[in-house]
């Protein structure tokens, strides 16, 4: 079983990761309204993979508890949680509004 400090480590390590990647996908979108579609492209592989430092700790954790050791519920993992899925939303809708920048600028989406 994870200790309460243990816990609220992985919790900030999924935030601040999460965090991150939402950030990148947000300034990948205004890279693209300005045309910028290669910066576009670079700064979504970033977030991607900050998203993905995330997710592993996360899976980590679901991993233990698969595994027969508990993890205690607790709001700040709640919220880690909450970033994770909101993080994966916003690359969602990046990867759209790219696209429709792209489509607007007539460049072939890559």
């Amino acid at each position: 079983m994870k200790t309460t400090e243990e816990l609220m480590m992985a919790s900030f390590q999924i935030i601040a990761a999460v965090g991150n990647a939402r950030s990148l996908y947000i300034e990948a979108i205004h890279a693209a309204k300005d045309g910028d579609f290669d910066r576009a492209a670079e700064l979504m592989k970033e977030g991607g993979e900050s998203y993905l430092e995330g997710h592993d700790v996360h899976t980590q954790l679901v991993q233990l508890e698969a595994a027969g050791d508990p993890i205690a519920m607790t709001l700040m993992l709640t919220h880690a949680e909450d970033q994770l899925m909101s993080a994966e939303g916003f690359k969602f809708v990046a990867e759209e509004m790219i696209d429709l920048c792209c489509r607007v600028e007539l460049k072939p989406v890559e």
